[in-house]
């Protein structure tokens, strides 16, 4: 069994950045995706980013590509984003999620779930 716990969310100017961790307990596998979620008052929840266990490989979605940046420290097995020029549209909790021989964007796929961290962005 894992858990995970996020941090660092919170409340910034458009414009600004913050830094999401996500910490797991318990063994982490080295066919683990490590996913990065988030969910707008409203709607579905969406994928972010992914990397992969070794940190090797990542992939994010459109709308955060050039703006976020995921990577993974494997001795603190935690997980980061690192979100800089946020926009309002950003705003939403976002959620840290294992899966299992899964690296990818589809949701269905990921096993264990953090309790999620709000991002709220200021215009």
């Amino acid at each position: 069994q894992v858990q995970l716990v996020e941090s660092g969310g919170g409340l910034v100017q458009a414009g600004g950045s913050l830094r999401l961790s996500c910490a797991a307990s318990g063994r982490t596998n080295n066919n683990y995706g490590f996913g990065w979620f988030r969910q707008a008052p409203g709607k579905e929840r969406e994928f972010v980013a992914v990397v992969n266990w070794s940190g090797a490989y990542t992939y994010y979605a459109d709308s955060v590509k050039g703006r976020f940046t995921t990577s993974r420290d494997i001795p603190k097995n935690t997980v980061y984003l690192q979100m800089n020029g946020l926009k309002p549209e950003d705003t939403a909790v976002y959620y840290c999620a294992i899966s299992v021989s899964y690296v990818g964007t589809d949701k269905q796929y990921y096993t264990y779930w953090g309790q999620g961290t709000q991002v709220t962005v200021s215009a």
